[in-house]
């Protein structure tokens, strides 16, 4: 399998805050809109998703936000079968955050996704939004 077959293109970028009320307001002044609003419930914390055309910020507030430059936790890609790009993403030897899929109840149906690690220690995420209550 091709790998750039399943990928679609960026899902969101993950950005942690210790004020979310302040990075909504100031995503907001550029243009976002809040697009999904809730809590995480493995953590209790705060999140949301803001749209200004085909980006979508994932802002969530854990109070450990590092305050300076490099402050992105993660580049989410948007993929088509989950389960392909996870055994291909094994098989290819990458470092690996995830030792599983994982599954949050974001959006209306939830989402997929697993995690790897960069060779700068940067954090990139494989998502997918289920279409379908499963």
């Amino acid at each position: 399998m091709d790998i750039r077959t399943k990928i679609t293109g960026i899902q969101h970028v993950g950005v942690p805050t210790d004020d979310i009320q302040k990075s909504i307001l100031f995503y907001k002044g550029l243009g976002f809109e809040i697009v999904w609003q809730t809590i995480n419930e493995q953590d209790g914390t705060p999140v949301v998703f803001l749209q200004l055309g085909n980006l979508i910020m994932e802002v969530y507030e854990n109070k450990q936000a590092s305050m300076k430059s490099g402050a992105i936790d993660h580049i989410a890609l948007n993929v088509t079968d989950i389960g392909a790009v996870f055994s291909k993403i094994k098989e290819l030897g990458y470092e690996m955050l995830d030792d599983n899929i994982r599954f949050l109840p974001f959006w209306e149906y939830g989402v997929r996704f697993f995690t790897i690690i960069g060779p700068n220690k940067e954090k990139i995420e494989f998502c997918e939004k289920q279409i379908t209550a499963k």
